[in-house]
């Protein structure tokens, strides 16, 4: 049984393009690190929240998905992030996964 698809996210945080972005430590080249990988609703799940204050309940309204959701998209998130600044790995992320209003 496969898993049921991904709920497409609405997404209005000001980090646009539709190329990757690295974040990574300097003085050690790209080539050199291992990366993370950031996925774009992560982003704007912390962006709703931690930047504009909002709680879950309405970042997951912004979203067009449950608090549950933006819940787990900020634990693994702010996981990820962690560990690269931790164990100083490359975070790289992209706008791709998400839809504009």
């Amino acid at each position: 049984m496969s898993p049921r698809c991904k709920k497409a996210r609405i997404c209005t945080c000001p980090f646009t393009g539709d190329t990757d972005v690295v974040f990574k430590p300097i003085g050690i080249p790209p080539r050199d690190l291992e990366q993370t990988r950031l996925e774009h609703d992560e982003l704007e799940a912390m962006y709703l929240c931690d930047h504009e204050g909002l709680t879950q309940e309405e970042a997951g309204t912004r979203m067009g998905v449950s608090r549950g959701t933006v819940q787990r998209l900020l634990a693994a998130s702010r996981g990820k992030i962690i560990e690269a600044l931790v164990k100083g790995r490359a975070i790289t992320t992209t706008t791709a996964a998400c839809r504009k209003t």
